[in-house]
């Protein structure tokens, strides 16, 4: 069975390396959805209701197509509108600004229907139901047990019960939702922003009931989903309908307000818990009641218990529909949420117990990667001078807490990949992965490069297009794992037959050929030696070689923790974040500088969540309060903490994806940084300085 070499003999994995697009992004040749230009394009724009909830009884056009320039529109979208943005109407026209423009030229009669926008007032009895066939806002119960809960608690010489909030937070990806589509007699072309081109073109086939080889979707370079982008969406559908009735191409692009409204978002979370340890810390019984909203969607709930073992425990949760925008996948769903309530309740629990929180999970984790990185990031963050909640003297106060997280992952087995030798001593690799701004084509490349004895620039990836050799969505941490063993298997094939080649010319055994430094030699006699190119030249056709998915070059399931240093002004409530310490295991790193990257991002991410992010309803008018970028908010350069990130040499599992765990557990390290620092303890987020001042207030009463 075939290995990863040992990282010794490396030279691109394990190391970091610049990215392979890194000079087309920075100067603009790279080329997103939004810079498609097609001869004869029109600009399609979405008329969306401004009602939270409504049958729909007409849509009137008549005024949109008087209009010169106009070219289609679509009136059937929708019989019920069930959120303010959800769709109505569309128009496809000569200009974004006319298509803008001729949207309030539609006559929509609407038959208002009452609403609910906050999961408290939906659970209510007699609360506005936002499904009229179901009899609640309620979903069905989701129910987990283990052990005996009230013996478990019976055992408990502590028990603390405590109860944790985290809002919906909005994904906010740096290039919105769209794509441009075009026919060409009955093939469909659509270049689309997702993190599945093989998904988008599946789902496609079977909404517009045509064959899958006649969609061709293409997304070569994408700013961000976050688990957003998954699979066609009703933009996909409605470019594409609006595209064929006006035989030209058509662009549909969402703007912020869209984005923010309706293209997905990261579910509430409401957790009442209790917990019961022994004198000595041990974790013997928990019960948990959860509910949270994903809007008119599902997918609200959370893994608990979190991490640590507990032998007793109780789990129920309800999803809670709401008149807003459906939820969708982000960033390692349901985790950080369960990270946050668990270990700021594991804090508190510590407190209870007069014992050290770090002692406290230590004792209570059974995950050995995730005890080595506990002592790690406690000596970088400095854990053993970390002193009793708010001891400071004067208004500024430090503290420092942690976090822990996990995630699974693993390799699609369906993923394979064609790597290319051509007389020349040209090299391609044809994978069909997209790349979400995470590096994926560079490592693509040097996944190539590594095996075959190449630099990076001898090496051209393709990717991104439905056309090439399966992949999967990008999403789960699954990307990495699942590309990396065919590309590697593949190139292995193609360096083989090259290497027979060679060793027929030679009249030596292949085995004893090697491919190294853009050459190939002997391994026995160096003075039988050829330039890579010299060697290419001897084939008397490209070899073209193709490998799936298999066993043993990856693996599934990592650990991690987090630590963060901050500073709490008592008198403004305003939290400075100094330093987050990271320390993760991903298995074989393929690129050091962009796997950090990935780290770094996720942290800002958990920044964003735990101090800025927050979307707001009007109970009133079903209306976001902050549908925009200026009162919707993430974190900028003023926000960013010092980012030191320990990735731990697992390399002998095979490569593992980094893409969700740490985007896990530092919300808790945050919340407890802060409530050491002051002593006031925030259990909702985002935590902000009304919170604090609130929270330091009721100590001081």
């Amino acid at each position: 069975m075939t290995s990863w070499k040992k990282l010794s003999d490396m030279k691109f994995l394990g190391k970091s390396y610049a990215r392979v697009d890194g000079a087309e992004k920075v100067s603009g040749r790279a080329k997103y959805t939004y810079d498609i230009q097609l001869p004869g394009m029109l600009h399609a724009r979405i008329l969306r209701s401004p009602h939270p909830h409504a049958k729909i009884k007409s849509v009137d056009a008549s005024q949109v197509l008087a209009v010169a320039g106009v070219k289609a529109v679509l009136t059937d979208l929708k019989d019920e509108v069930l959120f303010v943005g959800d769709e109505v109407a569309a128009v496809a026209a000569t200009s974004e600004d006319l298509a803008n423009d001729v949207l309030a030229l539609f006559k929509v009669e609407y038959d208002v229907l009452p609403f609910v926008v906050t999961a408290e007032e939906a659970k209510k009895e007699g609360a506005a139901r936002v499904f009229s066939h179901r009899e609640t806002n309620l979903g069905k119960p989701q129910q987990r047990s283990e052990g005996d809960i009230i013996a478990g608690f019976a055992e408990a010489d502590v028990v603390i019960e405590r109860t944790f909030h985290l809002p919906v937070q909005v994904h906010c990806t740096l290039e919105t939702h769209g794509c441009v589509v075009k026919w060409e007699g009955d093939e469909l072309y659509v270049w689309d922003s997702t993190q599945g081109v093989h998904g988008t073109r599946s789902g496609m086939a079977k909404g517009l009931n045509i064959p899958e080889n006649k969609i061709h979707v293409i997304t070569h370079h994408m700013g961000g989903g976050f688990g957003s982008k998954f699979g066609p969406k009703s933009y996909n559908f409605i470019a594409a309908r609006l595209a064929q009735k006006a035989n030209a191409p058509v662009k549909l692009m969402l703007d912020r307000e869209e984005e923010l409204l309706g293209t997905g978002n990261r579910p509430s979370s409401t957790q009442k818990i209790k917990i019961g340890a022994k004198k000595d810390g041990t974790l013997v019984a928990m019960q948990m009641e959860s509910y949270g909203t994903a809007g008119i969607g599902t997918g609200a709930g959370v893994p608990q218990p979190y991490i640590y073992k507990i032998p007793n425990y109780q789990t129920i949760h309800h999803d809670v529909h709401i008149n807003a925008g459906p939820g969708a996948p982000m960033r390692a769903p349901g985790h950080p949420q369960a990270s946050f309530a668990m270990d700021s309740i594991m804090d508190e629990l510590a407190k209870a117990l007069n014992m050290d929180p770090l002692q406290l999970r230590q004792k209570n984790d059974p995950n050995p990667t995730r005890q080595k990185e506990y002592l790690l990031g406690a000596e970088k963050i400095g854990w053993p001078d970390r002193r009793p909640d708010n001891s400071d003297s004067g208004p500024i106060k430090r503290g420092i807490g942690m976090g822990s997280g996990r995630w699974g992952g693993g390799g699609v087995k369906e993923t394979a990949a064609i790597v290319s030798i051509y007389p020349d001593g040209a090299v391609d690799v044809r994978i069909g992965t997209q790349d979400i701004g995470v590096g994926t084509r560079t490592v693509v490349t040097a996944l190539v490069a590594e095996e075959l004895g190449l630099d990076l620039a001898d090496v051209k990836p393709l990717i991104g297009e439905s056309d090439f050799p399966f992949a999967p969505a990008s999403g789960g941490s699954v990307t990495a794992p699942s590309i990396s063993p065919p590309i590697k298997l593949a190139a292995e094939k193609a360096k083989a037959r090259l290497l027979e080649q060679v060793a027929a010319a030679w009249q030596v055994s292949a085995d004893d050929l090697i491919c190294q430094d853009k050459s190939i030699h002997s391994r026995t006699d160096r003075s039988k030696k050829l330039t890579w190119k010299k060697a290419c030249a001897l084939l008397a056709a490209p070899i073209q070689e193709q490998h799936n998915w298999a066993e043993g070059l990856s693996d599934v399931g990592t650990a991690g923790c987090q630590f963060a240093e901050v500073e709490v002004d008592t008198e403004t409530g305003r939290v400075r974040i100094k330093r987050m310490v990271a320390v993760q295991d991903c298995g074989l790193v393929l690129n050091m500088l962009t796997a950090k990257n990935q780290v770094n991002g996720a942290i800002i991410g958990e920044i964003g969540y735990a101090m800025l992010e927050n979307r707001i309803m009007n109970v009133d008018t079903g209306l976001m309060v902050n549908p925009n970028m200026e009162n919707y908010k993430i974190p900028g350069a003023w926000e960013m903490p010092e980012f030191d990130v320990t990735l731990i040499d697992e390399s002998h599992r095979g490569v593992i994806g980094l893409g969700e765990p740490p985007a896990i557990p530092g919300l808790a390290a945050i919340a407890n940084a802060v409530a050491n620092a002051c002593g006031a303890r925030i259990r909702e987020l985002p935590i902000t300085p009304d919170k604090i001042l609130t929270a330091l207030a009721r100590q001081e009463g």
